[in-house]
């Protein structure tokens, strides 16, 4: 199947980034192992996925909003959106993660990608989102910068190639990054490597 017949999923980018052979294990092979961290996800993310919408006098709040992009043909739930003010509203994406801050883009791409499609589907401009870390309690705030829109393009379109080659590459060469990977022992990283 051609990536181009169906929209590439938000979370996958966030995989290719962190290894494109996890993203090729998931995506292509159809894969997936549970290991702590991801069932610490899972139990994060159970409030975000009830859907609550709560307001206050300049603040409205949406959960689990399924967004999308016809231009770069993407789609995705989005974990929260602020929606500050009324004349006219700010959009602030927030994406929920387990972990805590990384140097690496890795989640601020997924957190681009929700931006992006926000834009299209109600013609307004993000500059800024955020990334709320349950491991360290703490809210990052992100630009949705020149620089981060393009690495995320970018990694959509790398993400879409190697989804159409239908090829597992093989492991990223960071043994910290393998450690927590949850498919750690069907993808074998030690193994390829002395192979």
């Amino acid at each position: 199947m051609d990536s181009n017949d169906s929209p590439l999923l938000i979370s996958a980018l966030q995989h290719f980034a962190y290894c494109p052979r996890q993203f090729a294990l998931i995506h292509v092979e159809q894969v997936w192992a549970e290991n702590r961290f991801t069932t610490e996800g899972q139990i994060l993310h159970r409030r975000v996925d009830e859907g609550v919408i709560e307001q206050r006098p300049d603040l409205r709040t949406e959960r689990g909003i399924m967004v999308q992009s016809e231009k770069y043909q993407i789609i995705g739930k989005l974990d929260l959106l602020e929606i500050v003010g009324r004349d006219p509203p700010v959009f602030v994406p927030v994406e929920y993660k387990r972990g805590k801050p990384k140097t690496e883009d890795w989640d601020r791409i997924q957190l681009c990608a929700q931006a992006l499609c926000i834009e299209e589907m109600r013609d307004v401009r993000i500059d800024e989102a955020a990334i709320w870390y349950w491991e360290v309690r703490s809210r990052e705030t992100v630009l949705i910068d020149s620089t981060l829109r393009q690495i995320t393009a970018d990694t959509i379109q790398a993400a879409k190639s190697l989804l159409d080659s239908r090829r597992t590459p093989p492991p990223v060469d960071d043994k910290k990054r393998c450690r927590a990977c949850s498919l750690r022992d069907l993808c074998e990283p030690d193994l390829f490597r002395r192979d």
